[in-house]
């Protein structure tokens, strides 16, 4: 097995971390021990003693990059852990020492496929940024523009990579053998997550993303986005403007340049409120960090490797969320709620019941005092509690806005995220009902009822000549096939010991009503048999009783 080495480091260090029962539970130390590998369990730090949650977030950090993300990740799935571990979680950071321009110059020059000094000149040897992925270097041009690179770090995909194969393994076992996991779908989770790591590996993407805000920001005279040059970029670089500004997280330096900082914030959340509702295409880490903030308060947005989607219809459901709410009508959320939960079974009463209070709690409340986190939150603790998954392009969405609320209230503290947001629901309804968008969806309904009338006959025709042929076939797909075997097994050997003990008890009956024949102290032999046989068959009720209390107290 290729990545047994870094597998078996992967189990030191959560050893280390005092979370060496998960190593065990998960199959991962007889596996390396079968292997020949051998793990020191007795390697245990000062860590051991802290919470869980802590034990596994300082177990992500030394793992490296690949179990950072995941964890961050994980930190945005209140559907799927308590908010303690969702808050330890939300700690990790991605920063890293930077690596020796020795090592990233060979990088850049095999990007470029010429040395460095023929594209850029003033090449700084020292990073300006450095992350867990990539850091950037400041250069310009031939002709004196001020350009970044952001240049991949040597020998990270490999890293990556290997511990992405080794989630996936994972996922799968637990899947498998552990059946009250399944329903949170750590495959597809795991899945998810490999797409986006692998997406802000190739800096190609991100310059492609870049591309697109910009193209989406087009004629926006108040916000920029900064210029990408593709004859540099590649999968490990890409080259962009160089913004010389103010950072958002320097509130002292924005407040001496004399900027407004109330419209400064609702600039910035309005930029990402209409990346999300309007143009499905957004920048999911819209932290302070990645503001800057330029002379007539405008404001431009930098690194776009961390990006989110959402459909024409996830964006519906949506607006059908926060409707609800506003009109105080759960019964369209109960439906949204519903079509997330898929094939699983969902106690629809209690979900509805749920949803009854929370529009009771937020239907009256003022603008001014609604606060999306919160919101957020409920509907999270909501989703866990009926063991319905979040999808996860929402979980992004959700970040994003917890992240612009707090940002927005950081320069006023008077900030309302909810207040921003009323137009853009508002605007989205109206063109949703509006006649000329009822008329696009009942021409599209009607072409795709017409569709489906004609080749109505067509696949009859094939049903029939495959039924003719045998070729007609049927798949069941029977989830915990396992269990249901058990139980059946178990359910037959009752009704086996039932029917023996039945047939004990006529037995004995007719065995006991015949008088003569040999005697034992005076007892004939016939009635002491049938007695035993009474015996017999009342401990065997008795047995098939408690098993089956057993099974319901269970």
């Amino acid at each position: 097995m290729r990545d047994l080495p870094r597998l078996h480091e992967i189990s030191l260090v959560f050893i280390r971390h005092g979370l060496g029962d998960l190593v065990r539970r998960l199959g991962v130390a007889s596996l390396l021990e079968r292997a020949g590998e051998i793990l020191h369990w007795g390697q245990v730090t000062h860590s051991a003693q802290l919470e869980p949650q802590q034990r596994l977030r300082l177990a992500l950090e030394e793992l490296g990059p690949t179990f950072i993300k995941l964890g961050q990740m994980l930190s945005l799935r209140e559907d799927l852990l308590p908010p303690k571990w969702t808050t330890e979680l939300a700690r990790l950071r991605s920063n890293a020492a930077p690596v020796p321009f020795e090592q990233i110059l060979p990088v850049i020059e095999r990007s470029l496929g010429m040395p460095h000094a023929e594209a850029f000149v003033d090449l700084e040897g020292e990073p300006t940024g450095a992350a867990s992925i990539a850091q950037v270097h400041r250069a310009r041009l031939h002709d004196g523009r001020a350009v970044v690179l952001k240049v991949r770090r040597p020998g990270i995909e490999a890293k990556v990579e290997a511990d992405l194969r080794l989630l996936s393994h994972l996922a799968q076992f637990v899947e498998k053998e552990v059946p009250e996991v399944r329903r949170y779908q750590p495959v597809h989770v795991v899945e998810e997550f490999r797409r986006s790591t692998m997406r802000e590996l190739d800096l190609a993407t991100e310059a492609h993303n870049i591309e697109r805000f910009e193209r989406n920001f087009r004629g926006e005279p108040h916000v920029l986005i900064p210029h990408v040059f593709p004859q540099w970029t590649s999968e490990v670089m890409n080259v962009q403007e160089h913004i010389d500004g103010i950072s958002a997280e320097d509130l002292a330096a924005v407040e001496r340049a004399g900027l407004d900082l109330k419209l400064l914030a609702e600039r910035c959340v309005d930029n990402v409120l209409k990346m999300i509702l309007e143009h499905g295409f957004f920048q999911a880490d819209p932290h302070p960090g990645n503001v800057i903030y330029l002379p007539g308060n405008r404001i431009a947005m930098i690194d776009f490797g961390m990006t989110g989607r959402l459909s024409l219809g996830r964006r519906n459901q949506i607006m059908d969320l926060l409707a609800g709410i506003t009109r105080r009508d759960s019964e369209p959320m109960v439906d949204v709620l519903l079509d997330w939960a898929g094939a699983e079974a969902v106690d629809e009463e209690g979900l509805a019941a749920d949803v009854d209070e929370l529009v009771a709690d937020y239907g009256d409340l003022p603008v001014k005092d609604m606060r999306i986190g919160e919101l957020i939150g409920r509907i999270t603790a909501m989703l866990r509690t009926h063991g319905i998954v979040l999808p996860s392009d929402l979980t992004l969405m959700f970040k994003a806005l917890i992240t612009l609320e707090g940002s927005g209230r950081k320069y006023d503290p008077e900030f309302v995220l909810a207040d921003r947001l009323k137009p853009y629901v508002e605007r989205a309804l109206a063109a949703r009902y509006a006649p000329t968008e009822l008329g696009r969806r009942g021409g599209a309904g009607i072409g795709q009822f017409l569709d489906l009338m004609r080749a109505m006959p067509r696949d009859l025709a094939r049903l029939l000549k495959d039924a003719r042929r045998g070729r007609l076939r049927m798949d069941l797909d029977l989830k915990r096939l396992d269990i249901f075997v058990g139980k059946l097994d178990r359910t037959i050997n009752r009704i086996t010991i039932g029917i023996m003990t039945a047939s004990v008890v006529i037995g004995s009956s007719i065995v006991m009503t015949v008088t003569s024949g040999p005697q034992v102290f005076g007892i004939p032999i016939f009635t002491v048999l049938g007695s035993f046989g009474y015996l017999l068959a009342f401990v065997n009720s008795v047995w098939v009783v408690l098993s089956i209390w057993r099974t319901r107290s269970h």
